[in-house]
This record gives structure tokens, sequence and C-alpha cells, in this order.
């Protein structure tokens, strides 16, 4: 029976959990990638975490063509496709949203062609909780409006959501949207994880590199907004828990009936504010994380955290690891990279 699932963006953060997941059920992943946000040294990695190397090709997904040779020579053998591959920075996005809709729409526009050209029909697309927006209601449930997004980013995970729901009626294609709430830690081995260029861009990494005293403090920003201790609050689970919705919504899709479009959120249905994050983390590794609270930044919403019963019912989602344990995992990730 074929088992071999595309695996666009493969080498990335949630990418290559997700990969490791895959092997470790039995599937056999096909990772592209081109290597813009990733490193061919993360195979080794996964290798070394499974005792397997995973197939994989550096595509170019905006180049058709290539593309399409992926499907051509692996034909009759993929069975659905997850899809990661995309330039995610909200804050390079609004410098460079040209560059972002371009790679974004245009990496997904060719994926469905190919599914359709070559009769691949299931797909589990990387979305994200950007697309609520600051929310009316919490915890913010799947029938939640969509907002205006805050950034090119954003409104590309909202764009290609569109993509896939108008594909889904004009073609026989099966579609599950998981929109993220903020992944953060590190697989178990201490091998994968989020790799950081220059400063950190999420919150997890800057309390570990603070820790370490790779930098001098962490910045809050915000001590006045409407929540328990005045930080910011975020929905905050675990990557490898991530990794795992994907297997659970790969095997949904599969057995849905042809032209489906579902939307499940991914998160730990739990609302932590940054002075809890560091608290947290100050608790369960013993180190200290200096801070100071500065100036409210433009664009934050205030507090969203998940409902997931949806996700729960539907695709037996349920997260097995706690706020200590995802910490620790990125305390033991940020020490193993200070050893290399």
């Amino acid at each position: 029976m074929a088992n071999k699932v595309l695996v666009t963006g493969g080498l990335g953060y949630i990418g290559s959990h997700t990969v490791v997941e895959l092997m470790n059920q039995g599937y056999e992943p096909l990772i592209i990638d081109n290597l813009s946000n990733s490193d061919i040294s993360i195979l080794e990695r996964i290798e070394k975490i499974t005792g397997k190397r995973p197939e994989f090709q550096q595509v170019e997904m905006r180049d058709k063509e290539q593309l399409q040779e992926v499907f051509w020579s692996n034909n009759n053998q993929i069975v659905g496709v997850i899809h990661f591959a995309a330039v995610l920075l909200v804050g390079e996005s609004v410098e460079q949203p040209l560059h972002y809709y371009y790679n974004n729409l245009t990496s997904t526009i060719n994926l469905l062609e190919c599914m359709n050209e070559f009769d691949v029909k299931p797909i589990v697309f990387s979305s994200s909780c950007t697309v609520y927006g600051n929310p009316d209601q919490l915890p913010v449930s799947e029938d939640a409006p969509i907002k205006p997004a805050i950034s090119p980013y954003g409104n590309t995970k909202k764009v290609c959501e569109d993509i896939l729901k108008d594909s889904s009626i004009a073609h026989p294609i099966k579609v599950v949207s998981l929109r993220y709430f903020n992944p953060i830690g590190a697989h178990e081995s201490s091998l994968i994880g989020e790799f950081q260029s220059g400063p950190p861009h999420h919150l997890v990494p800057f309390i570990t590199e603070t820790a370490t005293g790779k930098r001098e403090k962490l910045n809050i920003f915000g001590g006045d907004w409407n929540t328990s201790d005045g930080t910011c609050v975020r929905d905050y689970i675990h990557v490898s828990d991530v990794a795992e919705a994907h297997i659970n919504a790969m095997e949904y899709a599969i057995k849905q009936s042809d032209n489906s479009f579902k939307v499940f959120n991914i998160g730990s249905g739990d609302g932590y504010s940054v002075l809890e994050m560091v608290k947290s983390f100050e608790k369960t590794t013993g180190m200290k994380v200096p801070y100071e609270i500065v100036d409210r930044r433009p664009g934050d919403v205030e507090a969203v955290y998940a409902d997931t019963t949806k996700a729960t019912q539907e695709i037996g989602f349920k997260t097995k690891r706690n706020l200590d344990e995802m910490l620790k995992s990125a305390w033991d990730w940020e020490q193993a990279l200070a050893k290399e």
C-alpha cells in the first residue's frame, strides 16, 4: 500500500518535527524544500532520531516545472500532501509584501495545480490563528469571524485558505487547514528545534537566549493590557503535539469524500501571559530571566487562545505536553545549540 506523503518545507521547524512523527507512524515522507529558511543538516538530525534518512529533493515551488517533476517521478505513490512551505516573518512581510504574496500564493497555486494534474486529493495546510486578529470572544472557535490581517504574512494565510476552499468546490480535493496558535519547544532528543538566525522572532527563544546571557534582558511589550497581569496572553503548544496533529489531520482527510474543506484550531486551549511564561521558565529551569516592561508594540493582539473542541471531536487531537515540559524542552535545545 502506498504511504508516501509529500511534505513541503519539511526541513523547517514544524515540518521537521512532522517528518519525524510521520516516520514514527510508518509513513514515508518525501521532503521538498528550497532551503531558504532551513538547512540541509536537518536531514542528518532526522536520521539520528528515526534511524532512517528521509527522501529529500531541493525544489523551488514557484517553478511549476520543478514541482511537476516531483509528482511525475512519484506518480501513483503520493497519498497526500502536508504544505508548510512559506516565508513567515511578520515584520519582514511588512517590509517586503510583494515577496510574501508572490512566494506564498504562487507556491500554493502551483501545488494545487499539480495535485489536480496527478490526481492527489488530500492536503493538510499550515495555517495560523493570525486569521482571527483581535478576537471578539475567548476562547476562539473556528466559527469566529475572520478579521483583517495585521500583516501581509497573516493575509497570505487567509488568502491561501480562500484559494484552498474555492479549489475544494471546483476540484476533487480534500482540504484540512490547521490554524496553529503558538508552537514552542523542541524534540525530546534536542536534535531538532527552532533555529534562529539573528535576533529571535518569538518569545520563547528570546527567553532562552536571555537566560544564557546572550541577551542582556527580555523586553516585554506593554504592561497595561486588560489581562490578569497586564501582559499579552497567548496559547502555547508543544511543537511535537502540533506535529502529531498533522498525522491525525492527514488520516482524517484521506477518509473524507471528495470536495471537502475543514478547518481546525491547534492549540493547548489555555492562555498564558508573557509574565507567566517567564515565571514558569524560571521555575522549571532554575535560571533567571532579566526583563523590562516597555511600550506596547504596534499590531500586537491583547489576548488569544483556542477552543480546541472541534479538533478533539473530529480528528482526535489532544495535547500531551504541559507548559513546564514545553519550556524545559526549549531550554534543553538552547543548551544543545550552545554546545555545538
